[in-house]
């Protein structure tokens, strides 16, 4: 049985973590991963949601494993979970991570390569790598320090202390802070909104974001005009000029929209 799937309801795609309660990371994860982003990226969905069956997101890697494995075996693991977690953000979708209960190691590494975060007021973040004498190895510390700076990610990674959805909400990295017991019902809103939305946008508004952190503001300034352009010609962008402007001519506020992602 995969531990990882991918599930698809209209213009919504979930990629579910189905290894409960722990869902923790082993040998067949990152291919069952790579597979179900693959599945997402020929879908035709537009937005996806990576979340998790039973009580936690994840508890990260299955050390369980690791013991008596050659240093070269634990880098070729490392760098397919590392493939898999930038495929996701390779997507031309926006994405988001719906994450209950705890979310440490490579759990909170995958819920950082979405765009976006929203967590249960009783989940916990943790970067629990130190406490084996390891770091973040999948890419969350640096992307979590292009969330929260510099300092607080390595205060995160050096002494390992969970961070509650409450803090990581004022810290930046989650997105979404909702109670619990309506973590499902908010999760499948917030889908909603993005797989209703201008779809052509939020991949320039991603991708201006990529070229930021790789290159800071005058990297994004350079390519700014060549990635949003296009947007002009778009049917979405004709829809909502002349939805705009009709308001206007009335002195009125423009009217929330659906969009056909094109």
């Amino acid at each position: 049985m995969k531990t990882v799937r991918f599930e698809q309801d209209g213009a919504i795609g979930s990629i579910v973590l189905a290894n409960p309660p722990f869902n923790r990371i082993d040998s067949a994860y990152a291919t069952n991963l790579l597979d179900a982003v693959h599945r997402a990226s020929e879908s035709g969905i537009r937005a996806l949601v990576v979340r998790a069956e039973g009580p936690n997101f994840s508890f990260g890697g299955e050390v369980r494993e690791w013991p008596g494995k050659d240093v070269n075996w634990f880098r070729t693991f490392v760098a397919e979970v590392n493939q898999s977690y930038r495929a996701i953000e390779a997507l031309r979708v926006p994405t988001l991570a719906s994450v209950q209960g705890i979310a440490m190691g490579g759990g909170f590494e995958l819920a950082l390569a979405c765009d976006l975060i929203i967590a249960a007021d009783d989940a916990v973040f943790r970067n629990v790598e130190v406490t084996t004498g390891m770091v973040p190895i999948a890419g969350g510390m640096q992307r979590l320090a292009a969330h929260i700076g510099r300092a607080k990610a390595a205060r995160m990674a050096i002494f390992g202390d969970g961070v509650p959805a409450s803090e990581g909400f004022k810290l930046g990295f989650v997105s979404h802070l909702v109670p619990a017991a309506r973590l499902t019902q908010e999760t499948d809103a917030v889908a909603r909104h993005l797989a209703t939305g201008p779809t052509r946008a939020y991949g320039a508004v991603r991708a201006l974001l990529k070229t930021w952190s790789n290159g800071g503001v005058a990297a994004a300034d350079a390519v700014m005009l060549d990635i949003t352009m296009d947007l002009f010609d778009s049917a979405d962008a004709r829809k909502g000029f002349a939805v705009s402007a009709k308001a206007f001519d009335e002195n009125i506020e423009p009217p929330p929209l659906t969009f056909d992602g094109r």
